[in-house]
């Protein structure tokens, strides 16, 4: 639960609260750098929400562990993305690296409840061509429609489903379907060839329908809304850029935390990074979020 220091009561006004950490694959680092200067200042959230890349930092930050995992988590990720050429492999490592050392604590009584946005397909043709061998190809014809913001396929064949900790029926989450939820929710077409099911259901990236689960948190029940986003200027709610993240929904104000500098421009992009890209982006993240927690000082 959430601490009732003086920074938490400026920040929430005394609601319970939510972070909400948005997708990008290797540039996540930042978001992981934000969450361990939260942790830092000994600030938990009520709850944590996750999309893609965010989806581990984001747990280690709910047991605890943001800084303690901090850069060498993602150094090993390098090593692996090195080793393989796989993003596959990458997520898939990460998330049986985070399950070995602490995937029991996060689903342990008095923690803060923890959420999975994922992309569900909707029908049998899609199914086909997200699951099957035509996926590479529809992927990289997904990524021309974003450039065009063109949100009509997903719009057709696509819905956002949150599972989440504190929810019921399908979508609670728990540890027996954190592996496939987790990788579910990374798997970008276009460069992920192993399908992704969850209770043999087909699912593909968070991204596709929701960049960062925000306003999802705000119909969870949250009273103020931490949204970290992993680039500078617009925050867009999905891949297509159909919406800007707004700073308040259904009354309930949405903070942003963003980087100044994308992380491209410092050695971190979604599917590479360099071992002086993941510090400094980290390095960022901390940066930014103590900037954030000095408003409230």
């Amino acid at each position: 639960m959430l601490n009732n220091n003086h920074q938490s009561i400026a920040i929430t006004q005394g609601g319970r609260f939510a972070i909400a950490c948005a997708s990008g694959g290797f540039k996540t680092i930042f978001i992981h750098g934000v969450l361990s200067a939260f942790e830092e200042a000994n600030i938990k959230a009520d709850a944590y929400a996750s999309a893609s890349g965010s989806v581990i930092p984001s747990a280690w930050a709910a047991i605890g562990k943001a800084r303690e995992s901090g850069v060498k988590y993602w150094l090993e990720g390098l090593k692996v993305h090195h080793r393989t050429k796989s993003m596959t492999q990458v997520s898939l490592g990460g998330i049986s690296y985070f399950n070995a050392q602490s995937g029991q604590q996060l689903f342990e009584l008095n923690q803060p409840d923890f959420y999975i946005a994922t992309s569900a397909v909707t029908n049998e043709e899609a199914a086909e061509q997200t699951q099957g061998k035509q996926a590479r190809r529809l992927g990289k014809k997904l990524l021309i429609s974003a450039a065009k913001k063109d949100r009509s396929w997903v719009n057709k064949h696509l819905k956002i489903e949150l599972f989440g900790s504190a929810r019921k029926g399908n979508l609670a989450l728990n540890q027996n379907n954190f592996r496939e939820v987790s990788y579910a929710s990374s798997r970008m077409l276009h460069i992920y060839d192993t399908p992704a099911w969850i209770n043999n259901q087909p699912y593909i990236d968070a991204c596709y329908t929701c960049v960062c689960p925000a306003l999802e948190m705000v119909e969870q029940g949250y009273q103020t809304v931490i949204a970290i986003a992993t680039e500078a200027g617009n925050f867009y709610r999905d891949l297509f850029q159909s919406q800007v993240m707004p700073t308040h929904y259904q009354q309930v104000p949405i903070r942003i935390i963003q980087p100044d500098i994308n992380p491209k421009d410092m050695g971190v992009d979604v599917f590479q990074a360099t071992p002086e890209g993941i510090a400094a982006v980290y390095q960022h993240g901390l940066d930014k979020g103590r900037e954030f927690l000095a408003q409230f000082n």
